[in-house]
């Protein structure tokens, strides 16, 4: 691989300069959106820039990958859910392929969540909500037939805590049926046995 002037730059870039919460991972929660929640709370509380903005990826007619960001509009035992027009990029592929994976990156506090499952309509009154609470001025010159809201309801969850020694810790969900199946990597300890809980 031959180097250049900016390859060398953004190595020069720092990472991880954040610092990371003390996490106990004895007391994690059955429910990865309780942990969710916990870490998008502490975000914010660290002063990590718009928290709720998150990368929705989807797939596109070719097969290949697609991603923007948006904001988070609300979470829950049900899922994640994100909007946008009908119109959109994302509307048209999601109708396609209702599959999707939304990350997260809060810098300050070193944390990152991925999540990745199907994508379910939200009802027509949750849509109209939806719409009504937006902005005005998000709501001038769009009409709320256009506007639609999902309900990403996923199948595997992890969060990521970064750590400078590169020990970074990771803390994985996955769906079994009405189950959650846990398990830790990574950090000061070998993983830890993965266990069963309670999906809701």
């Amino acid at each position: 691989m031959t180097s250049s002037s900016f390859s060398a730059w953004l190595r020069a870039q720092p990472s991880l300069a954040g610092v990371a919460p003390a996490l106990d991972t004895a007391s994690l929660p059955d429910e990865p959106h309780v942990l969710f929640e916990h870490w998008l709370r502490g975000a914010a509380g660290a002063g990590a820039a718009e928290p709720h903005v998150a990368t929705l990826s989807t797939v596109d007619a070719d097969g290949l990958p697609d991603a923007r960001a948006l904001i988070l509009k609300d979470v829950g035992p049900r899922g994640w859910a994100v909007a946008g027009p009908r119109s959109s990029a994302k509307a048209e592929q999601l109708a396609a392929r209702p599959v999707a994976a939304l990350s997260f990156w809060w810098q300050p506090i070193v944390r990152a969540v991925r999540l990745r499952g199907g994508m379910q309509p939200a009802t027509a009154a949750e849509i109209a909500a939806d719409f009504e609470a937006r902005p005005e001025s998000a709501r001038a010159g769009r009409t709320p037939e256009d506007w639609m809201l999902w309900w990403l309801d996923p199948t595997h969850v992890e969060f990521w805590q970064g750590s400078p020694d590169r020990r970074h810790m990771r803390i994985m969900y996955e769906r079994q049926g009405e189950t959650w199946h846990r398990e830790v990597r990574g950090g000061e300890s070998a993983a830890t046995p993965a266990r069963a809980e309670s999906r809701r």
